[in-house]
């Protein structure tokens, strides 16, 4: 039966160290929603919260209709597939997968067919008389993935499953969980990451969360196309912020007026410039922006320019260049109006302009 999570104003503390603030949020039933945030963010909090190994210091936690806030983990009806594997290195890859359903002494030969079939979902079939550590890493999350569909949970729980593979097998777990996700459209996920890339890719909605609270909730491409705050522009994606002053008809950098959405910003007020690095594009043109070459990065299909304007340094991400300008040199950028977001100018964190990493190393793949 489809099933979705609600939390109530959740708190957890330790003494006086609250590690999650008032969490109100719903997890609709089929959805995949993504916790993303720093360590510390409170993002693995709210999922043990769900998962009952933490308990509440105020606010309920709901499974569909069910308050579950005082129930045993093992009554709650989740699975759980956390970073480290955690299969039983004595038992052969089927008997791993079997555990749950032991536990709930379901009968030999249910057990034998939910196996087989967790197996089949996850492309194991082939490895069910093997030991974990005849499998590679990303063969051994796929086992402990089979073993949480096993027991057929209404609600899967992912604590940063991805974070100890490489680059390569991380992609290809990736497109699996994706196609997970169409294969089990009644299940609601919670996953939990500090990688933009994971959240972008698979979740339905994304809640970002920063120093224990909730800052901002809505669909990838809302997030990273009109993030509401700096800290969202920040890690959904990267992005250029720059301290401007509002207009008549614009705002303001420096000496340089641009014509951008204003919104009901007053003129005088200061404000932030949000600008995502690959719609920074080099030349003349609406909202052009001059200033010299302070740091030039090949990345492949790309160049990575950083160039410094009326004091601020600002980051665009360019097609390949056929020859590199040189550090000092002069360089005019543009960008269209549309495609830049205005901030309160209390989000920035500071005057000066920056480009804040999304998540950890590789990150950047997402349209930087």
């Amino acid at each position: 039966m489809s099933t979705g999570i609600r939390f109530d104003g959740v708190t957890v503390a330790y003494g006086k160290n609250v590690v999650l603030d008032s969490l109100d949020l719903t997890v609709e039933p089929g959805e995949v929603m993504a916790l993303l945030g720093p360590s510390g963010s409170g993002k693995t909090t709210a999922l043990r919260a769900v998962a009952g190994f933490v308990q509440p210091a105020a606010g309920r936690v709901f499974i569909g209709d069910r308050d579950v806030t005082d129930v045993p983990p093992h009554r709650r009806g989740i699975g759980m597939v956390v970073q480290q594997y955690a299969l039983f290195p004595h038992m052969r890859v089927d008997a791993n997968v079997a555990f749950g359903l032991k536990a709930r002494r379901m009968p030999r030969e249910e057990t034998a067919a939910r196996v087989a079939q967790a197996l089949e979902m996850t492309g194991m079939a082939g490895y069910a008389e093997r030991y974990p550590r005849e499998l590679s890493g990303g063969q051994q999350q796929r086992v402990a993935i089979a073993r949480a569909l096993a027991v057929r949970p209404g609600v899967l729980l992912f604590d940063e499953p991805l974070s100890a593979l490489d680059a390569r097998l991380r992609s290809g777990m990736l497109a699996e969980l994706a196609r997970l996700h169409r294969d089990l459209p009644d299940v609601s996920m919670l996953y939990v990451t500090h990688d933009q890339v994971e959240a972008l890719t698979l979740a339905d909605r994304i809640a970002v969360m920063d120093r224990a609270r909730l800052q901002d909730c809505g669909t990838p491409q809302d997030l990273y196309r009109r993030p509401r705050t700096a800290f969202t522009a920040s890690f959904v994606g990267n992005a250029n912020l720059l301290p401007v002053t509002v207009t008549g008809h614009g705002v303001r950098l420096g000496d340089t007026a641009l014509d951008v959405p204003t919104g009901d910003a007053a003129a005088g007020a200061r404000a932030t410039l949000c600008l995502r690095p690959h719609l920074v594009r080099l030349g003349e043109g609406p909202n052009t922006l001059r200033g010299t070459v302070a740091e030039v990065q090949w990345r492949g299909v790309t160049h990575r320019l950083g160039v410094d304007v009326a004091g601020h340094r600002v980051t665009a991400d360019v097609p390949e260049l056929r020859e590199t300008p040189s550090l000092g040199t002069g360089i005019t950028l543009h960008f269209a109006a549309h495609d830049a977001v205005l901030l309160p100018a209390d989000q920035a964190g500071g005057d000066d302009a920056v480009l804040l990493p999304a998540g950890r190393a590789g990150g950047d793949d997402a349209h930087g």
